[in-house]
């Protein structure tokens, strides 16, 4: 069964694209815990981190970094939560390896994940300053 993320990639449903390769697709999460929370994924679908392909874990891994640093030029948060869930026991809700890179501010209460949505211009605003410190 198609996840969400096999419909973001396949283009079914829109997304704010920070990124792309030929392996990995990065893009705001729509239902943010706070401004700039970003999410890595790769190309080819795999469940977990038991059976994602090892040179796809390795660019996610690479890439995390480069991310981290494009979030904190470009939003200047005070630190970066990097999380990554594995089954439902875990947190886990799509069945789609991935990664969370989410900004946190001193003294500013992270948002429940899942609990509302952003309007997509926005997370194309927020997208598109990532883009600009990734590339600059």
């Amino acid at each position: 069964m198609a996840t969400v993320f096999d419909k973001l990639l396949s283009g079914e449903l829109p997304s704010a694209k920070v990124y792309e390769d030929e392996r990995i697709y990065v893009f705001m999460d729509a239902f943010p815990q706070s401004k700039g929370h970003t999410l890595i994924i790769p190309k080819k679908a795999s469940p977990d981190i038991y059976d994602v392909d090892p040179e796809d874990l390795s660019a996610i891994m690479l890439f995390s970094q480069r991310l981290a640093n494009a979030l904190r030029k470009a939003l200047n948060p005070d630190g970066i939560k990097v999380m990554q869930f594995n089954g439902a026991a875990a947190g886990q809700t799509v069945a789609h390896y991935h990664m969370h890179l989410i900004p946190v501010w001193e003294g500013e209460q992270l948002g429940s994940h899942g609990d509302k949505s952003v309007a997509m211009e926005q997370l194309k605003e927020t997208a598109k300053l990532i883009q600009d410190a990734l590339n600059g």
